[in-house]
């Protein structure tokens, strides 16, 4: 009676034991699913410059006034004279208040200028492009990427940044989702907008298995090669599964104005790739490149890009 009792039990207990083990694999394959980054560049306020004293001079017939025209020091004379001059008195007093207040807000806005150059305008953007997994051979481009690039000077970084756009532009076919974004600040809060996007994307990322940082590499230690895939998902990889997805991420923070597209088609996704590939060495201060999964032959799943990529629009 016994036995007969515990032999269901056996059944279910066994059940439960095939079910912690698929749904293990499933979820050590999916932390498997490491990413890749290459980044650098730095937020510097500027020192403030000192601007040049006024030059006073002295007008012709009366006293010293900031920026010339008439001033109460040239008014003081006519105090000694008797009602004849009053009418002119009042105008020539209505005349300096006037010039008085004129180069006081001339003043205040000269030092409203300062301040702007101070703390210079910064655009953050991003763009996101979810390709289909044909495009794996943007993996081992980035990948050769991140082990050669020069991340350590603004020149080395525009490089990275035109090289990173123009290997995307070369697989339009392959966009399948893409948005974009952007946010304009100050220099000084400029650095947290940027890592905080910044973080959230690396976050995703089981690990960065390959990075590249202001010229320092590193990789992890899941290397190409290591994830072994059944012959069906192999299949679906070399045939270009519309299911299986490659994520690619670049964020730029630019001095000035650059504002990318709203994403509604590729025409836009085009756009986007060339403004950011065209910005200059001298107005670029930070990027980050980040494409997930990093080792070659991985993809992501649609539930899983969507999962971790909502605000993906298909085009």
């Amino acid at each position: 009676m016994v036995q007969k009792f515990f032999s269901p039990l056996k059944s279910l207990m066994a059940l439960a034991l095939a079910a912690v083990l698929v749904f293990g694999h499933a979820d050590s394959a999916l932390a498997a699913r490491g990413g890749g980054r290459i980044g650098g560049g730095g937020f510097r306020t500027p020192s403030r410059t000192l601007t040049q004293p006024r030059s006073y001079r002295s007008p012709a017939g009366g006293g010293y006034y900031p920026g010339g025209g008439f001033g109460f020091p040239f008014l003081i004379p006519l105090f000694g004279f008797g009602g004849g001059f009053g009418g002119l008195f009042g105008i020539l007093l209505f005349l300096g208040l006037a010039n008085f207040l004129v180069n006081a807000l001339r003043n205040f806005r000269g030092g409203e200028g300062e301040t702007e150059s101070y703390n210079p305008s910064v655009t953050v953007s991003q763009l996101q492009i979810g390709l289909l997994a044909e495009a794996r051979s943007l993996q081992e481009d980035l990948n050769r990427m991140a082990l050669s690039a020069d991340t350590s000077s603004a020149q080395g970084l525009t490089q990275v940044l035109q090289e990173a756009s123009l290997a995307l532009l070369r697989h339009p076919e392959y966009w399948h989702y893409a948005a974009a974004s952007t946010q304009r600040t100050g220099l000084a809060s400029a650095e947290q907008t940027f890592n905080q996007l910044a973080l959230g994307e690396r976050s995703k990322f089981s690990a960065e298995t390959l990075s590249n940082v202001n010229s320092q590499i590193q990789q992890g230690s899941v290397q190409q090669g290591s994830v072994q895939t059944d012959g069906a998902t192999a299949a679906l990889i070399a045939d270009g599964d519309p299911g299986e997805y490659i994520v690619a991420t670049v964020i730029v923070a630019t001095q000035g104005k650059l504002e990318l597209p709203r994403i509604s088609g590729p025409q836009e996704v085009r756009q986007a790739l060339s403004q950011l590939g065209a910005v200059a060495s001298d107005r670029l201060l930070a990027v980050e490149i980040l494409w997930t999964p990093q080792v070659s032959g991985e993809t992501l799943t649609a539930d899983e890009m969507v999962a971790a990529y909502p605000s993906l629009t298909l085009i």
